[in-house]
C-alpha cells in the first residue's frame, strides 16, 4: 500500500517544490520510491500551472536534486488519499487546518521542521520568494534537515502498517 505525501506552502514555487524534490531523492535513495509517494501544493492559486520559482530550481540543481514541478493549489478533497500533509509555516498550518473536515483530516497535518530535533522553538520555514539566493539555499538546508526525520517517521508508520 502507497504512503502518500503532500507538502504545502503559499503559491507552490518555492518551499513545497523545493521539499517534494528533496524529499523525493530521499525516498529513492532509501529504496522505498515504490512505497513512498511525494506531491506538492499551494494554500493559494496565484501561480497555478507555472513551473518552479528559477531561484528554485537553480539552487536544487547546484545541490543535485530534480526539479521537473508544475504549481497547483491543494483541494480539501485531496485530504482523503493523503497520509500525511506537510505545512512549511504556522500559516499554512493554519490554513489546512481549516480546510480539514473531520478530526482525521487534521491529524494528517504536520510542520516539516517539527521532523528536525535541532530546529528549537521557531518550527516556520522562511519565504525565501520576497529575497535573494541566500534565502533559497537557507530554505534547502532546513528542508534537507527535515527530510531526515521526517523519512525516518514515514518509515516506522510503513513498518508498522506491513506488522
Amino acid at each position: 500500500m502507497t504512503y502518500r505525501v503532500c507538502f504545502v506552502c503559499t503559491g507552490n514555487i518555492c518551499r513545497s517544490p523545493m521539499v517534494e524534490s528533496v524529499f523525493r531523492a530521499r525516498v529513492a535513495e532509501a529504496g522505498l520510491d515504490g512505497l513512498i509517494e511525494v506531491d506538492s501544493a499551494g494554500t493559494g492559486g496565484w501561480h497555478e500551472g507555472e513551473h518552479a520559482d528559477p531561484r528554485t530550481v537553480s539552487v536544487l540543481e547546484e545541490h543535485g536534486y530534480g526539479s521537473e514541478h508544475v504549481a497547483r493549489r491543494f483541494q480539501r478533497s485531496w485530504f482523503a488519499r493523503l497520509d500525511l500533509v506537510i505545512a512549511l509555516d504556522t500559516g499554512h498550518l493554519s490554513d489546512l487546518r481549516r480546510l480539514a473536515r473531520t478530526d482525521e483530516d487534521a491529524r494528517k497535518i504536520r510542520l516539516l521542521r517539527s521532523y528536525d530535533p535541532a530546529a528549537g522553538a521557531d518550527l516556520d520555514v522562511p519565504d525565501p520568494y520576497y529575497g535573494g539566493r541566500d534565502g533559497f539555499e537557507e530554505c534547502l538546508e532546513m528542508v534537507e534537515a527535515a527530510s531526515t526525520g521526517l523519512l525516518a517517521a514515514v518509515r516506522e508508520e510503513l513498518e508498522g502498517r506491513a506488522a
